[in-house]
């Protein structure tokens, strides 16, 4: 079980890093085609978000690999599917329905992360 849970915290790490990063080093007009949200919000809060997600990367992968307050990891995860249940209300506010699929899966793979540390399957 410790595969798994390391192999869908990776990915939800270099998911969310890379949707992170590019909200905090890009102008909000640049994200609009890709992420229509951001017309709904300002840039302070695109790039609140985009630092949200880079953290939350980091503590899906950074503390249980160092061992340094592994606790952090699935607190972590309870933070991105958080994140998740705010963008699934964005988007069925806004009626773009087509992104739920995406945000279903990840807000199941990062409860799956949080349970599953949270739970020491991986110990």
């Amino acid at each position: 079980m410790n595969v798994a849970l390391w192999v869908v915290a990776g990915l939800l790490a270099a998911v969310y890093l890379g949707a992170g990063l590019a909200k905090l080093t890009r102008p909000k007009e640049s994200l609009a085609p890709a992420m229509g949200f951001v017309e709904d919000y300002s840039a302070g809060a695109v790039k609140a978000i985009g630092a949200v997600e880079v953290l939350g990367a980091l503590g899906l992968v950074l503390p249980q690999a160092t061992g340094i307050a592994p606790v952090l990891t699935p607190v972590a995860a309870v933070g991105l599917a958080i994140v998740q249940l705010g963008a699934i209300r964005v988007h069925v506010r806004r009626g773009e329905r087509q992104q739920l699929p995406v945000n279903v899966v990840l807000l199941v793979l990062a409860l799956f992360v949080a349970v599953g540390r949270f739970a020491g399957w991986g110990d």
